[in-house]
């Protein structure tokens, strides 16, 4: 699409008419043959002297440059432009980090997948997790891994090829054998501290209880609040084991409900599936667009060939007038 970015000053354009409507013609004095007795023959022949004047003649060409060549700079002046096609940015409206238990029990082959068989809760997360990642395109992921003390392994970012590449790579034992939860939240909200995203969320997994972590989750979670981070808790695992192996599912629930979150349970790698598919549902696509259309100045063609114009008639009349002396010689000296 073309267009002007000055388009009034295409009224301008009769600017030239209204001059010549309404002002004198230039008149321009020249020495003529001065006569001593001038008055009284005028004064014979019974005429009254007006101003000399010589009022230089156009030539067609003149005629026919001139308008369009003030047409031709009106136009630049008004700097035509080719706007292109607009060009859409797409901008994440939302944070979201992911924390992944890998504390050593995470080894345990006590979960069944689709096909019945038994696989390692860390196998069943990581594909689960995976696919969760893969279906939130509109979405800036971070990843923390926890075990004895949590560790960011990838900043907030679109590049979720690169966070399903840590998922696929994080092994149980990696980050130690205990549990840190608590701190594990305290690290998601300092990452969110940089975030100017409108929605931040955080997706906590684990299979045990807090043994190691220096801030409990009572108190992780009230301030993430706080910050306006929402937090939402899976658990797994088994919740009659002792110890450290078995899965504290009512801190999980009142660390989801401090911060307007939600807990879930899986038991096995299907009902996983349908706690990441509510996540999903539950934590939609927002996305945020920009819009702009680039801009290709334009004014330099008319410009151009205003100037060409000009400059092509100058040539033709220096070689016009080189012609005609020649021929006057020529014609003189026959």
């Amino acid at each position: 699409m073309y267009q002007l970015e000055h388009p009034w000053l295409l009224a301008v354009l009769p600017l030239p008419l209204l001059v010549w409507l309404l002002l004198k013609p230039y008149r321009e004095e020249s020495a003529s043959v001065r006569l001593p007795f001038f008055g009284e023959v005028a004064e014979a022949a019974g005429l009254r002297p007006a101003p000399g004047a010589v009022t230089p003649r156009r030539n067609w060409l003149q005629w026919l440059l001139a308008p369009l060549l003030w047409a031709l700079v009106v136009l630049a002046l008004a700097r035509p432009q080719y706007v292109e096609p607009p060009i859409r940015k797409v901008l994440p409206a939302r944070d979201l980090l992911l924390a992944l238990d890998l504390s050593q029990s995470m080894d345990t082959r006590d979960f069944r997948d689709p096909g019945g068989r038994l696989v390692t809760r860390v196998a069943a997360v990581k594909q689960v997790v995976s696919e969760f990642v893969r279906r939130r395109s509109g979405d800036r992921i971070g990843l923390i891994v926890f075990g004895d003390s949590p560790y960011p392994q990838a900043p907030f970012t679109m590049d979720h090829a690169l966070v399903q590449s840590m998922i696929g790579e994080a092994l149980p034992g990696m980050a130690g054998p205990r549990t840190a939860f608590g701190d594990a939240i305290g690290l998601g909200i300092k990452m969110f501290d940089e975030s100017k995203a409108k929605q931040k969320v955080m997706i906590a997994l684990t299979d045990g209880n807090d043994t190691a972590s220096r801030m409990p989750p009572e108190r992780a979670a009230e301030i993430a609040k706080d910050r306006g981070v929402v937090v939402h808790t899976v658990g797994i695992g088994n919740p009659s084991a002792t110890g450290e192996d078995k899965v504290d599912l009512e801190t999980l629930k009142k660390t989801a409900a401090a911060t307007g979150g939600r807990y879930f349970f899986g038991a096995d790698q299907q009902q996983l599936e349908a706690i990441y598919a509510t996540l999903d549902q539950i934590t939609p696509h927002d996305e945020e667009t920009q819009s702009w259309r680039p801009k290709r100045e334009l004014f330099m063609w008319p410009l151009g060939a205003a100037v060409a114009l000009v400059v092509a008639y100058q040539l033709l009349m220096a070689v016009f007038s080189t012609l005609r002396r020649g021929w006057q010689v020529a014609r003189k000296t026959a």
